[in-house]
């Protein structure tokens, strides 16, 4: 099973799960999930060759919710679930196909469709690197800033060095095989009736107008709002602003239900 970082208790409220996305982690969301685990617990996972999950030779969308549903069997379903990016998209991918597991679902920054823009280049950068000498996450950050041209992404990447190890919490060779896959969205039938909301990055371009019919053929109870001035990490750029849309949005949920 993934491995999962657990904040708060059980409560009255449904529990929500969190899927990051490429090159995250559980961690990475570690702040917004314990400040919403004030009110329900809070279930975030690795995925799959992400973090402390186990490695695997596929990174497939329907193996990837596969691994989310046995997550959520396990706490007993349904959850809410929210997922970013690459996570948005194995969550999406788990609402069309077992709809029962999920009491609500949030898809942040990334739609049901196949993208260009690979982040192929990112994982060679890393596989480019030389960390046996490393003795402190200083050492990599020099290592890192040279060879990644998104100032802004170094520190995310470096949550993924294992200093003790000298090594990175990602299967390299597993993603960068994968991406393909990673980049598309795979052919879906059917459609996921429950209500989803696709929570974006004003300044973001990864969910645009021409998206929409997608979006609601597939979701046809789907609200959009967005957070002004974040981009496709938006939990990130405006960490309070994200928190708030999602306590909003699961206290609606909860008190419809």
């Amino acid at each position: 099973m993934l491995n999962q970082i657990t904040h708060g208790v059980p409560t009255a409220a449904r529990p929500l799960l969190i899927v990051h996305g490429l090159y995250g982690s559980a961690r990475n969301w570690g702040v917004i999930a314990k400040r919403l685990s004030d009110a329900r617990q809070v279930v975030a996972v690795d995925q799959r060759n992400h973090g402390a999950s186990p490695r695997t030779e596929s990174h497939s969308y329907p193996d990837m919710a596969a691994d989310l549903a046995e997550v959520i069997e396990a706490h007993g379903a349904p959850m809410h679930v929210m997922g970013h990016s690459m996570g948005g998209k194995a969550a999406m991918v788990l609402a069309l196909t077992r709809p029962e597991l999920i009491a609500s679902l949030t898809v942040a920054d990334i739609a049901p469709v196949a993208y260009g823009h690979s982040q192929l280049k990112y994982a060679e950068a890393m596989r480019g690197i030389d960390l046996s000498g490393i003795e402190r996450r200083s050492d990599a950050q020099a290592l890192l800033e040279p060879v990644i041209d998104d100032p802004a992404l170094v520190p995310f990447f470096l949550q993924s060095v294992d200093v003790k190890s000298k090594s990175w919490v990602l299967n390299l060779d597993t993603l960068a095989r994968e991406m393909p896959k990673i980049m598309e969205f795979p052919e879906m039938s059917g459609s996921f009736s429950g209500p989803t909301l696709f929570l974006t990055g004003a300044a973001s371009d990864y969910v645009s107008r021409e998206d929409r019919p997608r979006i609601t053929a597939l979701f046809p109870q789907a609200r959009f709002v967005k957070i002004p001035e974040a981009g496709h990490w938006l939990h990130a750029d405006k960490p309070r602003e994200f928190e708030a849309a999602m306590r909003a949005w699961l206290d609606r949920q909860d008190k419809a239900s």
